[in-house]
């Protein structure tokens, strides 16, 4: 199984009362209830991409957090990864890092990036049934009035009508989806728990 989170921020203790309003007692209390929301959901055989703002821990502190978690790790480079950069940093205990990537998932592709990226790669397609065929995962914007800006610019992208490549009149497809892992009470989610979980919070802003 393949799970997705984005923007964890271990040992980001002001996340706790700032932006997030994570509300746990200290940084510890939060590091440590990922952990368990992780460890209680991913195998050891199983996949997690982690798409961004992983740790702002020092290297030996972001290493020994690796060594507790389970499952084979990919890394999508996020703007707070900068130990995952540094000379110092093993990064053994993934599989890859990249800051930008496109992987098959039961017959759908996913995009992925820290960032949202609005015209992505593949979003046309869809299947026989009309069901898109691709998903843009990404991070980055947590719970903020950006995350605001983009679910609207899918609204409208949605409502947009085009021409496709059959001379046909279709509305123009926008699958992207915010993989915060606040929104997964920290859990890593497959792609179809995180397509479940999006409609889900959407509709209860509505």
């Amino acid at each position: 199984m393949r799970y997705y989170i984005a923007d964890n921020h271990f040992f980001h203790g002001a996340l706790n009362n700032k932006m997030d309003h994570r509300g746990f007692a200290s940084e510890e209390e939060m590091n440590e209830y990922m952990i368990t929301k992780w460890n209680e959901k991913v195998r050891k055989k199983d996949e997690v991409v982690i798409l961004g703002d992983f740790s702002l821990g020092g290297v030996e502190e972001t290493k020994a957090l690796l060594d507790r978690l389970q499952g084979r790790l990919h890394l999508i480079l996020g703007n707070h990864d900068r130990v995952m950069e540094s000379k110092k940093m093993d990064l053994s205990r993934f599989e890859w890092v990249k800051r930008y990537a496109e992987l098959s998932d039961n017959g759908r592709k996913v995009v992925l990036c820290h960032y949202p990226v609005f015209c992505y790669n593949g979003q046309y397609r869809l299947d026989r049934n009309g069901n898109p065929r691709t998903y843009m995962l990404y991070g980055h914007v947590h719970d903020t009035m950006d995350q605001r800006l983009v679910e609207q610019f899918q609204e409208i992208t949605r409502g947009t009508k085009t021409i496709n490549a059959a001379g046909e009149e279709q509305v123009i497809p926008c699958h992207m989806i915010n993989c915060f892992c606040k929104y997964s009470d920290y859990t890593p989610l497959s792609l179809d728990e995180w397509i479940e979980l999006d409609k889900a919070r959407k509709k209860r802003m509505v």
